[in-house]
């Protein structure tokens, strides 16, 4: 099983979600990294592991 970001989306929803519970404070930071993230991906920057 090759493991793409179609994969990764669900876990690292996950394991923020997890994290947000525990920690509220790091909502903000958290959702700015997953935007910034989808951003440069969505714009070709980064190519991902092809």
């Amino acid at each position: 099983m090759t493991i793409t970001i179609s994969h990764l989306q669900p876990i690292i929803a996950i394991i923020a979600g997890i994290l947000i519970l525990v920690m509220p404070r790091l909502l903000n930071y958290i959702v700015a990294v997953y935007l910034i993230a989808v951003g440069v991906i969505g714009l070709g920057l980064f190519r991902g592991l092809s």
